[in-house]
């Protein structure tokens, strides 16, 4: 298969990656009990930080969406490098590499401090890049 394959695949697996962890990650709704009690806390203890009142909850919202956002924009990276890689695939190797060897760090944070579900996607994504970098060839040398 050709790299631009492996980048759509890449882009697409990331986009449902963001949708997935905005719906249940971020907006999830805790279960009664202990995720409850957790995520009380974490609303209701605020402290000045900066020159603004802030809990923890905060922070883990806006940390929580900014991995969306970001996840988000990496799909359509992944999307318009697939664009580029019809004519140029072989130059943009490095960026594949870079990408590749970030989700396989994120798939280990994700296996340290999550779950197993998001651990198989950024495999798969870093597969795919890592797949787009293999199978790149230079461009055909004119004369």
């Amino acid at each position: 298969m050709r790299p631009v394959v492996f980048l759509r695949v890449a882009a697409v697996l990331t986009l449902i990656h963001a949708l997935l962890h905005t719906i249940g990650g971020v907006y999830g709704s805790p279960e009664p009990g202990p995720q409850l009690a957790a995520v009380t806390a974490m609303k209701t203890n605020q402290f000045l930080l900066m020159g603004n009142m802030r809990s923890y909850w905060d922070f883990y919202m806006g940390m929580g969406l900014g991995v969306s956002i970001f996840l988000t924009v990496d799909a359509v990276v992944f999307w318009v490098l697939s664009s580029l890689a019809r004519n140029d695939s072989w130059r943009l190797r490095p960026i594949y590499a870079v990408f590749a060897a970030g989700y396989l760090v994120f798939a280990v944070n994700s296996y340290e401090h999550f779950f197993l579900a998001p651990v198989i996607v950024e495999i798969v994504i870093a597969l795919c890049l890592a797949a787009a970098f293999f199978t790149s060839k230079p461009a055909a040398v004119r004369v």
